[in-house]
């Protein structure tokens, strides 16, 4: 089967659906728990009605509702259910049993005091639980911003200072994760460390490549193995005169904290990552004709501008090729933040994008066959930096957009400005939030020719 000329856009949009399909989290939390008349069962964990009065559930992330709707439509009437989750507003519902509390507002990726509320009460919650409760956490990505905490001696404006400038530097999210760890009583393991149920179980939907569980929301329910002077490393990187507030240092280079002795059994189940959602857009794109390669990251990968510019090194590369081409990748790169006063507006799947067809132009220009490809990058929570899209799309309708507006890339670019260059030519991805977040999935379609016989029925 031959893909129809002119339809690679919504190809690749139909195959990044089908990756943010296969990864979002209400049913996948109803396919991890299974109950019976007698038995609950997560995973390969397996408990008897008789030893369980109530499920005490807690959580934070951009997937938390959903995880918990899920969980609930599992459970149903088996067994009491309480607890308090942490989401970001636009995610919110109601859910019986469990406060889903609205901890930050939409698009704004950043800890507040109706966090900090949230997560004291979280504490409270797993404190509270008895031998006979079973305590379940659900985390995905976003989880750390919606989990704040501060330890005693820093304030939520020295956290937020320290977030904006590692972020704006271009710190990955272990980077990122790794210092916040250390500022906060309830990531690094605070969560398991409060829990005095009878097991704490934690659902993850993995937003960090490669699933390490102490970095994923910072890893609330995880012993953390990393030190003070790991942090410290990190701040070196980034902050190499200490120009951060100094309340931060002072935490940080003082004796460290003794570990919180951990009194229950703890499990943990990732339940989704980045690799599920590549492996389920490949099957769609098979599905639609496409020969198909794929790829995963399993580490932060750089700048978004140079993953761009691979992108499109690869694009060239099929576009010299005789057969029906889908390249899918997902991973998660950086983006380094210009001064407020010259930045516009973007996240780093748009200006990943931008980087591409600013590479294109300048190895190809009119000379590329611009009618037989599209190329998408999109983060798979619905959200791409404090913009209301996913990510963008570039097509040929794109870029003749931008030739007849004359508009120069490399100035968007320059100025971290890619949703105007986008939302001017009509290359913006807008899904809304998507109830997931595992990383950011590309996709990349093309036909050999731009004259094809159609496929019967085409």
């Amino acid at each position: 089967m031959i893909p129809r000329l002119g339809t690679f856009s919504s190809d690749a949009v139909a195959i990044w659906n089908a990756g943010v399909d296969a990864i979002r989290a209400e049913p996948l939390v109803k396919r991890e728990v299974v109950v019976d008349d007698q038995w609950l069962t997560i995973n390969d964990r397996s408990w008897h009605r008789d030893e369980v009065d109530r499920l005490v559930v807690v959580g934070a992330g951009k997937a938390a509702t959903a995880m918990a709707a899920g969980l609930i439509s599992s459970v149903g009437s088996w067994c009491e259910i309480s607890g308090w989750i942490n989401v970001p507003g636009g995610t919110q519902r109601d859910l019986s049993g469990i406060r889903v509390h609205v901890a930050r507002p939409p698009g704004v990726n950043e800890p507040t005091t109706c966090g900090i509320e949230g997560s004291r009460a979280m504490i409270q919650l797993l404190r509270s639980a008895g031998p006979r409760d079973l305590c379940i956490a659900l985390i995905s990505g976003g989880g750390s911003a919606l989990l704040p905490l501060p330890r005693k001696g820093i304030t939520l404006d020295d956290k937020v200072t320290v977030t904006r400038y590692l972020s704006h530097q271009g710190a990955s999210i272990v980077e990122l994760n790794t210092v916040r760890k250390h500022l906060s009583d309830i990531k690094g393991g605070g969560l398991l460390a409060a829990c005095r149920g009878l097991e704490l179980v934690t659902l993850v939907l993995s937003d960090v490549l490669g699933d390490p569980l102490d970095l994923i929301a910072s890893g609330p329910t995880v012993t953390d193995p990393s030190t003070p002077q790991d942090a410290l490393a990190v701040l070196g990187k980034f902050d190499p005169n200490r120009t951060l507030p100094a309340n931060i240092y002072n935490v940080l280079d003082s004796r460290p904290l003794s570990k919180p002795q951990v009194t229950c059994r703890s499990s943990i189940f990732v339940i989704g990552n980045n690799a599920v959602a590549v492996d389920a857009a490949g099957i769609c794109a098979e599905s639609l004709g496409y020969n198909h390669v794929m790829s995963s990251a399993r580490q932060c990968e750089g700048a978004a501008e140079e993953v761009g510019r691979h992108l499109a090194e690869m694009t060239m590369q099929m576009l010299a090729g005789g057969a029906n081409n889908c390249l899918i990748t997902g991973g998660e790169p950086t983006v380094s933040l210009v001064a407020s006063d010259r930045r516009g507006r973007g996240g780093r799947n748009q200006q990943l994008v931008l980087a591409a067809y600013a590479h294109l132009l300048h190895t190809g220009d009119e000379s590329l066959p611009w009618e037989r490809f599209a190329l998408l990058s999109g983060g798979t929570d619905g959200e791409d930096g404090p913009t209301d899209a996913a990510g963008a799309l570039l097509n040929e309708s794109v870029h003749r957009a931008a030739r007849s507006l004359e508009l120069e890339p490399s100035e968007y670019l320059a100025r971290n400005d890619a949703y105007t260059f986008f939302e001017r030519t009509g290359g913006l991805l807008k899904t809304g939030p998507t109830g997931t977040n595992v990383c950011d999935l590309r996709v990349v379609t093309l036909h050999p020719s731009a004259t094809v016989n159609r496929f019967p029925g085409g």
